[in-house]
């Protein structure tokens, strides 16, 4: 069994809570308020401003030729293309600043970077392009016709299939390291895969919260 589907299977339970959230069930038939949406946008181009600078320290870390060149491009892919998405429905970015769960977050993925093992670090960024991708498609299955749906553009984005084949590039660049990996880095890529996939959960959450600093 490849890594790729052994963590998959492992981290199900959690992509099936991320479904049943309130925030991805109002996306889904388009219920969901527009100030929970612009919360949610603005906290995730926040994060995508981090995860692209991870995104290009892995470009940093590959040796693999092949790899450096789409670590590269999907930074720069997540810092432009998607800009201009989020910058269609947040009017004052200034407006926002990361919320706690965002923090969290990127801080987790920039912390695998600096631990040594490019193999971990590209686990720790996987649940971001796998559970994105696999979320707009159960979405796009509910919300069809996309143009009749109030965030249509944000669905059909992440179930476009461009980015199913980026999702399908990471995975081969974990299943990869995986095979070159040591039994210990394989159990530290899965904590890692299933760390970054509670944050998605959190991520979601957070939104519908529209979390704010405690104190």
């Amino acid at each position: 069994m490849s890594f790729s589907t052994d963590t998959w299977e492992r981290s199900l339970p959690i992509r099936r809570a991320i479904d049943d959230l309130p925030f991805v069930r109002g996306l889904a038939d388009g219920s969901l308020d527009r100030e929970r949406f612009v919360y949610y946008m603005a906290q995730d181009a926040l994060y995508l401003a981090d995860y692209g600078r991870v995104l290009a320290t892995l470009a940093g870390q590959a040796t693999d030729p092949d790899e450096l060149l789409f670590w590269a491009e999907d930074a720069k892919t997540t810092l432009v293309v998607e800009r201009e998405l989020h910058g269609a429905h947040v009017e004052d970015f200034a407006a926002f600043t990361r919320s706690p769960t965002c923090l969290a977050y990127t801080s987790y993925l920039q912390s695998l970077t600096t631990q040594g093992s490019y193999a971990v670090a590209v686990a720790g960024v996987l649940p971001c392009f796998w559970i994105y991708a696999d979320v707009g498609e159960h979405l796009l299955e509910q919300a069809a016709p996309l143009e009749k749906h109030p965030y249509g553009d944000w669905i059909g984005m992440y179930s476009d299939p461009a980015f199913a084949e980026s999702v399908e590039k990471a995975k081969a660049v974990a299943d990869r390291c995986a095979e070159e990996a040591s039994v210990a880095t394989v159990e530290r890529m899965h904590v890692a895969y299933e760390t970054a996939s509670k944050f998605e959960w959190m991520f979601w959450d957070a939104a519908w919260r529209m979390e704010t600093w405690p104190i």
